[in-house]
């Protein structure tokens, strides 16, 4: 009888199953990612920064955990629509903070564009992220969080350490800034240089049109879009693939985020970029020669976005409590999806043992 019942069961399941909607997909990846560990914490909400409301995201197993809290790059590519792609395995020994920067994402769609406009300063991008730190820090009852950058904001996550290191346990750059006009030249030379290996006349002509880059000439968007196609198409933001849009269309099965937010991806992307162009072109951190907190690169060998080799050179010189050099050998500028097993280990390995509450 208990078996006939068990049989009775399934057969009931099986054809409501097959007589229910088909989930979407971000129904589906929302439900396999959902935590549900009696300690763990998931929660999507809005904090007051810096004089506008700004989306966070904090996801984890055990709230006992060390708090990451995670910069994204851009500027205005926030990370919180495309982290399930790499994140959850993370999520077992930290508790990740990611958030949607001013400008950006489902942040941008807080307060109208014009508002938000003339506050697009870096140091505003820096002072959000203390505040941030600061605000996550208390909520989940840690006295210091651990500070990851990526990209455009490695700019703003140094800058913060360097601002306020006793908020921080450790800094951790992927695809690190050191200097801007340092990483365009070396960007150019990669794309020319393969462009004539493989003697494509169409990359070779509009590269030279711009040369010599970055010059003296103003680098404006258009010399940069320019240079960065052709960068790219030569696989400097994901290694050995010119076609990466993987990652521009992981935000469509995004559980955090809909059709409206993910247009506003773009939208935020044009007005942020807008403004900080030109003082972003003029970031440069090698005069920091001493950093007040343990600092580690995270490096992908083929990064002609942000190429690596100005990070090492820069590492291998400034006076840390502690630094470390992570190589990332089959990455470019996307490191966390490219190899997602080697920044768990790494993290794991390096970082958490930093971390001590």
């Amino acid at each position: 009888m208990r078996r006939l019942a068990l049989a009775i069961m399934l057969v009931a399941a099986a054809l409501g199953t097959a007589a229910a909607a088909e989930p979407a997909g971000r129904d589906i990846i929302a439900d396999v990612g959902r935590i549900v560990a009696p300690n763990g914490v998931q929660e999507n909400f809005k904090l007051r920064i810096g004089g506008i409301d700004q989306w966070i995201y904090t996801r984890g197993q055990d709230r006992r955990n060390p708090v990451l809290l995670f910069v994204h790059g851009g500027p205005a590519s926030p990370s919180a629509p495309t982290m399930w792609m790499y994140q959850r395995p993370l999520e077992e020994y930290f508790t990740v903070v990611n958030y949607d920067q001013r400008g950006a994402g489902r942040t941008y769609l807080e307060t109208d564009p014009e508002v938000v406009r003339p506050t697009l300063r870096i140091g505003q991008f820096v002072d959000d992220a203390v505040e941030i730190a600061r605000a996550v820090s208390k909520r989940y009852g840690k006295r210091k969080v651990i500070l990851v950058g990526h990209s455009w904001g490695t700019v703003v996550g140094m800058r913060a350490v360097l601002a306020h290191p006793e908020l921080f346990h450790a800094y951790v750059g992927i695809g690190q800034v050191i200097s801007m006009r340092d990483n365009e030249k070396l960007s150019f030379d990669f794309a020319l240089a393969q462009a004539r290996r493989e003697h494509n006349g169409k990359a070779i002509g509009e590269l030279e049109s711009i040369a010599p880059y970055p010059g003296d000439t103003p680098i404006t968007r258009e010399r940069i879009v320019i240079e960065r196609n052709w960068a790219q198409h030569y696989g400097g933001l994901a290694a050995y693939r010119g076609d990466f849009a993987y990652y521009f269309n992981a935000p469509l099965l995004s559980p955090e985020y809909d059709d409206k937010a993910v247009k506003a991806i773009d939208q935020g992307s044009l007005l942020t970029l807008d403004r900080v162009l030109n003082e972003w072109l003029q970031v440069d951190f090698k005069p920091v020669t001493k950093f007040p907190v343990p600092v580690l690169m995270f490096m992908g060998r083929h990064d002609y976005t942000t190429p690596s080799e100005p990070t090492a050179a820069w590492l291998a010189k400034v006076q840390a409590p502690y630094k470390r050099a992570v190589w990332f050998e089959n990455s470019a500028h996307l490191v966390q999806f490219e190899e997602p097993g080697k920044t768990l280990v790494s993290l794991l390995e390096y970082v958490r043992p930093l971390a001590q509450d």
